[in-house]
């Protein structure tokens, strides 16, 4: 059971707090977290659970906004932890986004879905889906009314329909002009290549998209031509576990909109789609850089906004980067980004220049790592396939529709 909840900005200011038992907690229980924090390094803001002298906290970092909940009894640590990542998506589909103006700008809103989703510190309602038919996400027009009329409140005046459906995640009696469903492979590829160009690790996160406009109470069934290539899946509550465990098929009745079906990994890869070669040689004061990108494994469709950025060491006082392909820019904060965009076939992007190093300084000591960005649409490099998709109890011939989209993730070249 869950006590309360806290918004901290990165700088530690509480941008929100919510009790939510009988039992207050004081808020200088964020000083306390904030000081360790300072005391501990970033590093502490990777531990999900965190004993203080009096409270149990769970802590999830997004978007540089830590969601931290509090309690003194005995809980399953997942569940919070779970309950808050849900918050958080549920956040950023509301308000097209997470940053502190938009949590400051929509306080109101925020207090009431935190008031739908939890009870009494247990979780209530998390399901996007059935939150939206109770609490108006903000838009322009609710903006005015509320000027307006002084009223505040997004909340309906009637109980969503879910709440009298024996399916909590669905309407009764959808009805659609048209029946559609459409279904997105999105990966991310995380990969770590060493300085002598081997790759350490290379696997990928991937969810299943839905996008379900159908009538009545539909019943699906979805199958991958090589589910053996997943592990750690978790699936939305619609899927029903038994077909999976038996046969590896996904069946469900879909929430009516946009949901993640599942996300699962592919691990051990053992090839990249492209390849990012850094040179750097350090001598008299500078140091000279060289950097080449290429296609290393063509995935049959195109691939496009290649970026490649590194963090310019504290020693280099200047710069001097250019490259044949794309434009490279220096910001304020020493990082350098080459955007390269799509790869000609004409020529291999290349970039080199020289870094002056500070007076006494000879040599670079400390070589950065180059973080690479990609996205390739139409193919996912798992090799996962999707087989068939097979709906029944609907009122006419549906359309479907898939697609896929990779992307990377945390993808570094050492140098």
């Amino acid at each position: 059971m869950l006590q309360c909840i806290f918004l901290l900005s990165d700088s530690g200011e509480v941008m929100l707090e919510k009790q939510l038992t009988g039992h207050r907690v004081d808020r200088s229980i964020c000083a306390w977290f904030w000081e360790q924090i300072l005391t501990q390094g970033d590093s502490l803001k990777l531990v999900p659970v965190i004993a203080s002298p009096t409270h149990y906290l769970f802590q999830v970092v997004r978007e540089g906004i830590t969601f931290l909940a509090c309690t003194q009894v005995e809980m399953p640590p997942l569940m919070a932890i779970e309950f808050l990542c849900r918050v958080a998506d549920v956040l950023t589909d509301y308000l097209d986004g997470l940053n502190e103006d938009l949590i400051k700008d929509n306080f109101v809103i925020v207090y009431e879905l935190l008031d739908e989703m939890i009870d009494n510190g247990f979780p209530l309602t998390t399901e996007p889906n059935i939150l939206r038919e109770m609490i108006a996400p903000p838009n322009l027009v609710s903006k005015v009314l509320s000027v307006v009329t002084g009223n505040t409140s997004n909340m309906s005046n009637r109980l969503p329909g879910a709440t009298s459906s024996c399916i909590p995640w669905r309407k009764t009696d959808l009805k659609h002009a048209s029946n559609e469903v459409y279904v997105d492979l999105v990966e991310e590829m995380d990969a770590t290549i060493n300085r002598d160009g081997i790759l350490v690790k290379c696997e990928i996160y991937g969810e299943v998209q839905v996008n379900s406009h159908l009538s009545g109470l539909p019943d699906l069934t979805l199958s991958f031509a090589n589910p053996s290539i997943l592990n750690d899946v978790r699936f939305h509550p619609c899927v029903r576990l038994r077909p999976w465990e038996s046969s590896q098929i996904l069946s469900f009745v879909p929430p009516d909109g946009q949901f993640k079906l599942m996300s699962y990994r592919v691990k051990k890869l053992k090839n990249t789609p492209i390849y990012v070669k850094p040179q750097l040689t350090s001598d008299s004061g500078t140091c000279r850089v060289s950097v080449l990108v290429g296609i290393r494994n063509d995935p049959g469709k195109s691939i496009d906004s290649i970026t490649v950025q590194f963090q310019l060491p504290s020693c280099v006082v200047s710069s001097d980067l250019s490259s044949n392909c794309g434009s490279v820019n220096v910001l304020a904060d020493k990082t350098c980004l080459w955007t390269i965009g799509r790869i000609p076939k004409d020529k291999a992007p290349s970039m080199s220049g020289t870094l002056v190093l500070e007076t006494g300084v000879r040599r670079l000591n400390v070589f950065p790592t180059f973080q690479v960005g990609f996205r390739t649409m139409g193919v996912a490099l798992s090799g996962l396939k999707i087989d068939t998709l097979d709906l029944k109890n609907l009122p006419s011939r549906p359309y479907k529709g898939f697609r896929a989209l990779t992307r990377a993730g945390e993808f570094q070249v050492r140098s």
